[in-house]
């Protein structure tokens, strides 16, 4: 370590100890506030009321499915292009641009997973005030009043939502600098053709259009009809700002874009992760908006609108009447305004939510989702970005990581301490100590000289490993991976042209540009079992710092007038995390020809990232807070598409008591990624280090996740095929129930098993809200029947996971757990089938291979309904087309809520029939059968008589 260090130098040596130091919280003077922000407090400048813009009907043109109009700003006399797309699936897409901007503003590509399919608009009525168009579904129009100009989406007599309504729509056009040449060229221009307009007045309106084109109309110098564009009041930071010792240049000015929406009749908002606050999205009117830019903010505050790690700009909205949805596209930094107030709605006061979307570069592109249940919003936004990556099922167990575990002999140590006391897991994670020098794609070579012999020993163990491959590169003329980015030109550059250089681990470090995708490219030809030396198939990977983390760099990331080819770093930063981990992901999977799936964990994020594995809540603390943090944040990411979430358990910084570990462990392991993680100066926390009560309190949460993996492993194939997040907020299923809408201390998973983890420290009890008016709820320990819609006071004890089965379900466990899920492969399933009031219950079983992409290419998996209706338990196949085996069985079926039957008959699928014994519990209205010894993928019936 001493001769990186030395490379160094003075400035990254005083880093060092805010970078390492676990003793305070995040330092907020190094990230900006809205007023901080040059063109979030312009546009928070620009207050509710009338709008500069109209709508120029007279432009209008509609084809089969696009509708364009040109707006225009009388204050400056700029047009602006509207285009509206009816799109299937009940969305309708809106899009703002200039209409002749200076130079083409970025539209966010690789996002959207197709373009989006269109279904045609129709003309109902036009005027000179504006024009309505049908959305052919339940009456929904789309009415554009002409001036000034608002947007609105009703349906019958009800407004859904509507555009600029509150006069907020603000577009920053490109211009040049009064004080450059080509701006005073321009004006010469200009002035000249004011001259000659003049002379030549009786020209023809056509012949005067195309000659404004002639002589650089397209700089947006001119407006209507030829009127000069009014000179605007110069703000500051509209050509430069600076924070700190950093100053950002703009070349062509201010070019931030502005746009609020409104909600009547809605009281909740959710979603615009990522930020350490309540589920339901507060007011932020007397605070700062919601911050959406990727920034490196280890040990966060909890309770606060500060930008994290990853951005998704997507809101939904929701009432007991309906739920909505907001997809804005835009990769720049963006800010969030959330206001409530009260409409009048017939004789009532209703409430209604404002949001006001703010950005700083780009388009306006907006996708408005018409819902109206929770679940066809899901599946809209899935149609537009992705569903969430089927990971391998090993990936669903449990993770052991730290940083750092030291050399192979503490791996193999850690390894066996896990068998030593009988917990089982999957995954050892290496953080960044692993490699020679901070230089990713290598190992240490004294602590780690022979590291396919160290995966050989997992994997006969059937166990896996994870590598950190941060997006840095050590500059370094010695290192393969910085001299190959180098000779190919792949690295960022900064705004004078040269390779753009910052310091993060390894010191001095270049940035691969991730937008360009021969870039990406050659990073996935790097996990090649031939270039990244040592590694084989078991071994997967953590992208860290890729938000870009830059330690001296403004608010710790990359300078935003660094340039990705013809774009700025401004326009794509939220976007560098989410190429980076596809470009990862694509590695492992040509690594293995395209058989194997990916598994690789990613810390900064953006629309669509949920198609390349899994994210984690980022560098959080051993506070009873930041434990109960870790279910909003992740409730929020299953929102908008990202299910695969999960929070370091035990907390990053800071030790945690005995208590808050055993706590986390029991949360995490009822949580999508179940991974504990600890900082380097902080003490070990290996499960068996805190004596032997402690470690059967570790043990048994952990084997509860391994029981239920085969319920995990459904979720995801549901979430998968569907985009139905597998970790809900309570009101996705029960959307009308307004009691659910800010619940944010339990929850579900799937839809049958609700979850309500202890957080709180010395905890004697907690209240659950078991929901659904005639719902039955079963305590999944004790198998006690409780009814719905209801606030249940659960006494606890530090064994204690208030968790509950829906009445009406039927869930598959596999309960001889083993010492990791590859080991339980073949072992046999227990159904708990919970009954509702009706006496039915349903559900399924999900299998396939567990790792490769046959699922999906060859069809080879099996998908079992199972249902159970007047004494009678069927599994059917649902999908008859598919082609895999197993040599699974069935050895035991638990009925909660049932009566003693007389008998219990087993029906095979070639008609043979066999008497099946059980046990009951009067008590507990728990019936037992042991051993049907049917085949899991085969059709069966059992009967009680």
């Amino acid at each position: 370590m001493a001769a990186p260090i030395d490379r160094m130098g003075l400035l990254f040596l005083t880093l060092l100890p805010v970078l390492f130091s676990i003793a305070g919280a995040v330092d907020r003077s190094n990230f900006k506030t809205c007023d901080q922000s040059a063109f979030c407090k312009r546009q928070r400048d620009v207050k509710p009321g009338q709008s500069p813009y109209r709508a120029l009907l007279e432009t209008m043109q509609l084809s089969d499915s696009r509708l364009t109009l040109q707006l225009i700003n009388d204050n400056n006399k700029v047009r602006l292009l509207l285009e509206l797309y009816r799109l299937k699936g009940n969305m309708t897409r809106v899009k703002i641009n200039e209409l002749k901007p200076l130079k083409p503003r970025y539209e966010v590509p690789d996002v959207l997973i197709k373009d989006p399919p269109t279904e045609p608009l129709s003309v109902l009525d036009q005027d000179e005030n504006g024009v309505v168009f049908s959305l052919g579904v339940d009456d929904q129009r789309v009415i554009i009043n002409a001036r000034p100009f608002r947007l609105d989406i009703v349906e019958g007599t009800k407004v859904l939502l509507s555009l600029n309504s509150r006069g907020l729509l603000v577009f920053e056009h490109l211009r040049l600098r009064k004080d450059t040449i080509s701006h005073k060229i321009t004006s010469t221009v200009g002035s000249m053709w004011d001259t000659i307009k003049s002379v030549f007045s009786s020209s023809s309106e056509t012949d005067t259009e195309e000659s404004k084109d002639a002589v650089g109309e397209s700089v947006a110098e001119k407006g209507e009809a030829g009127v000069e564009v009014q000179e605007e009041e110069e703000h500051p930071g509209m050509w430069e700002e600076s924070f700190k010792s950093h100053t950002d240049t703009k070349p062509n000015g201010a070019s931030s874009i502005s746009l609020d929406f409104s909600f009547p009749g809605v009281g909740h908002v959710y979603g615009i992760p990522e930020h350490a606050d309540s589920l339901k999205l507060k007011s932020t009117e007397g605070g700062d908006p919601y911050r959406l830019y990727n920034l490196d903010v280890f040990q966060y505050e909890l309770y606060n609108p500060m930008a994290l790690y990853g951005a998704v700009p997507v809101l939904l909205s929701h009432s007991v009447e309906r739920t909505m949805g907001i997809f804005w596209l835009n990769a720049a930094e963006t800010w969030v305004d959330i206001s409530s107030s009260t409409v009048t709605q017939g004789d009532s006061e209703v409430p209604e939510t404002g949001v006001r979307w703010i950005s700083e570069s780009g388009i306006i592109d907006v996708f408005i989702m018409l819902g109206p249940h929770p679940t066809d919003v899901f599946s809209q936004y899935a149609s537009l970005t992705g569903t969430q990556s089927l990971p391998p099922l090993a990936a669903l167990a449990y993770h052991q990581c730290r940083w750092n575990y030291n050399d192979q002999e503490d791996v193999k140590a850690v390894d066996g301490g896990f068998d030593e006391h009988d917990i089982p897991y999957d995954f050892i994670w290496l953080d960044i100590e692993h490699t020679d020098g901070k230089r990713y794609f290598t190992w240490e070579p004294n602590k780690f000289a022979q590291p396919r012999q160290m995966l050989q020993n997992l994997k006969d163990k059937r166990r896996k490993m994870v590598t950190i491959v941060d997006p840095h590169i050590k500059v370094d003329s010695g290192y393969k991976i910085h001299n190959e980015i180098r000779s190919k030109d792949f690295y960022i550059k900064n705004k004078d042209g040269g390779d753009y250089e910052g310091w993060c681990w390894p010191g001095n470090a270049g940035y691969p540009d991730f937008t360009n995708p021969e870039m990406r490219a050659w990073w996935a030809s790097m996990f090649a079992y031939d270039q990244y030396e040592g590694s084989m198939d078991n071994l997967y990977t953590w992208n860290d710092m890729n938000e870009p983390s830059v330690f001296n760099g403004p608010e710790v990331t990359m300078h935003k007038d660094a340039r990705h080819g013809s774009w700025e770093h401004r326009d794509v930063h939220n976007l560098y995390g989410f190429y980076v981990q596809m470009a990862t992901a694509e590695g492992q999977i040509q690594r293995s020809g395209g058989v194997e799936r990916p598994f690789v964990l990613t810390r900064a994020f953006f629309a669509g990232s949920q198609r390349y594995g899994a994210v984690w809540t980022g560098d959080n603390a051993a506070e009873w807070g930041h434990l109960k943090m870790s279910i909003p944040m992740c409730l929020s990411l299953g929102l908008v598409g990202i299910s695969f979430c999960g929070a370091d358990v035990g907390g990053f910084f800071k030790s945690p008591s005995e208590e808050l570990l055993v706590r986390w462990y029991q949360t995490g392991a009822y949580q999508p990624f179940f991974r504990a993680h600890a900082h380097l100066d902080t003490p070990r926390r290996e499960p068996w280090l805190f004596g032997p009560d402690n470690t059967a309190l570790i043990r048994e949460a952990v084997r509860q996740r391994y029981a239920l993996l085969p319920y995990w492993y459904q979720l995801f194939y549901n979430a998968h095929r569907t985009g139905q997040p597998v970790m809900r907020p309570l009101w996705v299923e029960y959307p009308e129930d307004a009691a659910t809408f800010a619940v944010e201390d339990e929850f579900l998973l799937g839809k049958d098993l609700l979850v309500h983890p202890v957080t709180d420290e010395r905890s004697q009890g907690v209240t659950a809200y078991l929901p659904g008016d005639g719902e039955l709820w079963y305590d999944v320990h004790t198998h006690k029947k409780h009814q719905g819609n209801l606030n249940l006071y659960i006494p606890v004890t530090m064994s204690s996971i208030p968790v509950f089965q829906r009445g009406g379900s039927i869930i598959s466990r596999k309960d001889r757990v083993r010492r990791s899920s590859s080991c339980m492969e073949d072992d046999p399933y227990t159904l708990y089938v919970a009954v509702n009031a009706q006496g039915t219950a349903e559900g399924e079983l999900y299998i396939d291979d567990g790792h490769t992409f046959n699922f999906e290419k060859q069809k080879q998996f099996i998908h079992r309904r199972l249902t159970f209706s007047e004494g009678t338990l069927t599994s059917s196949n649902l999908s008859p087309d598919s082609q895999f085996t197993t040599v699974s069985w069935v050895e035991k079926v638990v009925f909660m809520g049932v009566t003693k039957p007389n008998a219990a008959t087993l029906t095979t699928d070639n008609g043979t029939e066999s008497p099946l014994e059980f046990e009951f519990d009067a008590g507990a209205e728990l019936l037992t059968l042991r051993k049907p010894g049917v085949n899991a993928g085969a059709d069966w019936t059992i009967q009680l008589r």
